[in-house]
């Protein structure tokens, strides 16, 4: 019993020419898609009940049965390890592999009683997004990256919740530092083909997908999440899309902070981004809305979810959900 798999075999994981490294092009490695739970024998049905409880979430989760040299067997193979046993093993066995915080695989630790899910390398490279999904099992997921432990979303994770990665990782230590000092503003958005100049401190995201739609917001004050999410789900149902094809939500900065959009965002892992009213008025649907009269500015729904959209086209019109939430689909 030393390997198992649900994709294939580990000889096929180091096939890939992409060393199984994030399989994103361009990706600095802020998704996990292919991760390894390394377990003793004696441990192996939590193991299977782990790549159960999870593996609809990744494109593989492979089996290892512990030996001393496993980890450096298979560094490089997985965006992941979950380390199914006690942190010091993990790290003394992994500590004389690590190299490039942007090439090396996140290490994971949980405990048989799935307890505690521990990121020890690679938070914002997959390590925390696994623990947040062990989470759905039970498991408390004990993160000490810096922008995790503050309660706020890194660059890293905004990146994820858009579908999207980052291009210059490097630049992220400056932009994660202005998360914490709560100076990053929403996500900026550039259509081309367009040239730029960025400093070094600009991080580049670059969106994994071309296909998806764009919910476009706006609401009353106070809108629940449950009113959120129902209005959503009812503009989509009209469509051939999904929650599942949603590549983010999108709105106006004078919504960005509503609390129930942001709570509804999170719940369905979805990334928020808010335009500014210069982009709105661009952009205005066609859809008389009240907000022009009364405050000046465009129909959020509309305006951001044709802002959003890669195409700017709009897919549905306006739609009100109980008089609080209104929505529209961009793509």
């Amino acid at each position: 019993m030393s390997t198992d798999s649900n994709s294939g075999t580990a000889d096929d994981a180091s096939d890939d020419s992409s060393g199984g490294h994030c399989s994103t092009p361009d990706s600095d490695g802020e998704v996990a898609e292919e991760i390894a739970i390394v377990a003793f024998e004696r441990k192996w049905d939590t193991a299977e009940e782990i790549r159960e409880g999870i593996g609809d979430r990744y494109e593989a989760i492979d089996l290892l049965e512990y030996h001393g040299d496993v980890f450096a067997e298979h560094w490089g193979e997985y965006d992941c390890f979950v380390g199914l046993m006690a942190s010091g093993i993990a790290m003394r066995k992994t500590a004389g592999l690590l190299d490039d915080k942007w090439e090396d695989p996140a290490v994971v630790v949980v405990d048989e009683e799935l307890t505690w899910a521990i990121p020890l390398t690679g938070g914002h490279h997959g390590a925390n997004q696994v623990a947040d999904d062990l989470a759905s099992m039970g498991a408390v997921p004990a993160m000490t990256t810096a922008s995790e432990a503050a309660g706020k979303q890194g660059v890293e994770e905004r990146a994820r919740a858009l579908d999207a990665h980052v291009v210059n990782g490097d630049s992220t230590v400056a932009t994660n530092l202005a998360v914490l000092d709560e100076e990053l503003g929403p996500v900026a958005r550039l259509d081309g083909p367009a040239a730029v100049v960025a400093d070094d401190d600009v991080t580049v995201l670059k969106r994994n997908s071309d296909d998806g739609v764009v919910l476009g917001t706006g609401s009353v004050a106070g809108a629940d999440a449950e009113q959120f999410e129902a209005a959503w789900r009812e503009a989509l149902d009209g469509t051939d899309y999904t929650l599942a094809d949603v590549e983010f939500v999108a709105t106006g900065t004078r919504k960005a902070e509503e609390a129930g959009l942001l709570e509804a965002a999170e719940q369905l892992a979805l990334g928020v981004v808010a335009f500014e009213k210069d982009t709105l008025e661009e952009f205005e649907g066609p859809t008389p809305s009240r907000s022009r009269e009364l405050i000046g500015w465009p129909g959020i729904a509309e305006a951001s979810a044709i802002a959003g959209g890669r195409e700017h086209d709009l897919l549905v019109e306006k739609t009100s959900h109980e008089d609080a939430v209104t929505v529209a689909v961009g793509r």
